[in-house]
Parts: structure tokens; C-alpha cells; sequence
């Protein structure tokens, strides 16, 4: 259920049907109720009484804090990571900035997203810090990142700018630099920030 909220099956202040996910799951909807209250808990929902339940959006106040956390946690983590040396991240990291410039090229906003999303999330294990790991997901899931992505993907010259940031950190990393590293990821997070308030704002004028 988290999975298809996340994905977008269900946009933001789409109704969620009790009945359609317990026929998609295959189970009654006694734990399809307990399921939403999680959700509900997590932020990804909202459960109104005697109407029903619905996909929830971050207000725009929200988002800035929860961006203003998603800043500290990554470049948290890419320092740590910088401090590690040569592991295996280092070589997805490679691999995903090089996969990152030929989305680039051809402008493949889908194949983007899921790039950045295995970036960031690389980014984190890398740290090998489990609380942090447990803190950053919750925090993800919250902000619904992959939609604010997606969003954001077709400002001109976005995808560009997001992948050269991407190399910057990882040039960081690999010359075992943690205050280069972490300063360069907070930096690019608030390069995201700014396309996603100024998405938001575009959106409500």
C-alpha cells in the first residue's frame, strides 16, 4: 500500500478504497483499516471520519522542514561515508552518475527518478548507520519524494544541474573528504529544495 501511494497509483487527495485494496490484496479489510492507520501515522494519509480516507500532501511549510532534516541526514551520511574509504557504494555511485548522464541526454525523466532515488538511498546505506537508515526512510516517506521528483524533472536544465551536483559529492567521497562531502550533498539538497518550493508555488498562484 505504501509502495503504490509513493508510486503515484494514488495522487495526492485521491480517495483510498478499503474495498478495492482489500480485493487487490486478497484479504479482508480488517487489516487493510489497520494498514491505513499506519499509513495515517507515517503522514502518507488521512483518515476522515465518516468519509473516508484519502492521499495525503506535505503543506508547503512541511516540505521545508522536511527538507530542512533530508539536508542534515544526507550530508550526514556522505560524510560518513567519505570517512570509509574504498566499499562497494563507491562503485554503484560510479556506476549511477555515469547512468545519470546518458538520462541526462535523453532526457528520460522515469529512469532519472529511480536513479536519484538508488543515489540517495546508496548514499545513506553507505554511512552504515543503522538509526540513521531507520530515521531517513520515515522521513522519505513522508516527503513522498519520488512524486516531488518526478515533479520537478521537467524545469529546464534540471536533470543537468541535479547530475553534476551528484558528481561533485562523489568526487568528495572518493577523495576521502567528509566536510567536502557532506557540504557538497547539503548543497545539492538544497538545490532540490528550492525546484520543489518553487514548483509548489507555481502550482497554488
Amino acid at each position: 500500500m505504501r509502495t503504490l501511494i509513493l508510486g503515484g497509483d494514488f495522487p495526492p487527495g485521491a480517495p483510498v478504497s478499503e474495498v478495492f485494496l482489500a480485493q487487490e490484496f486478497d484479504v479482508s479489510r480488517t487489516p487493510i483499516r489497520e494498514a491505513l492507520k499506519q499509513l495515517q501515522h507515517e503522514g502518507l494519509v488521512e483518515i476522515r471520519p465518516k468519509v473516508g480516507t484519502f492521499v495525503r500532501e506535505p503543506t508547503r511549510r512541511e516540505i521545508v522542514e522536511l527538507f530542512q532534516l533530508k539536508e542534515s541526514f544526507e550530508g550526514l551520511a556522505a560524510g560518513l561515508l567519505a570517512r570509509r574509504g574504498k566499499v562497494r557504494e563507491i562503485s554503484i555511485l560510479e556506476r549511477n552518475v555515469e547512468e545519470s548522464d546518458e538520462a541526462a541526454a535523453e532526457q528520460d525523466v522515469e529512469r532519472y527518478a529511480e536513479l536519484v532515488h538508488e543515489f540517495h538511498h546508496t548514499i545513506i546505506t553507505g554511512a552504515d548507520n543503522n538509526k540513521l537508515a531507520e530515521h531517513y526512510e520515515r522521513l522519505m516517506n513522508q516527503l513522498a519524494y519520488h512524486r516531488l521528483v518526478l515533479r520537478t524533472a521537467g524545469h529546464p536544465g534540471r536533470i543537468s544541474s541535479s547530475t553534476s551536483e551528484h558528481r561533485t559529492v562523489l568526487a568528495m567521497i572518493k577523495d576521502k573528504d567528509h566536510f567536502g562531502a557532506e557540504a557538497a550533498m547539503r548543497n545539492h539538497v538544497y538545490a532540490s529544495s528550492r525546484e520543489v518550493l518553487t514548483d509548489s508555488r507555481d502550482r497554488t498562484d
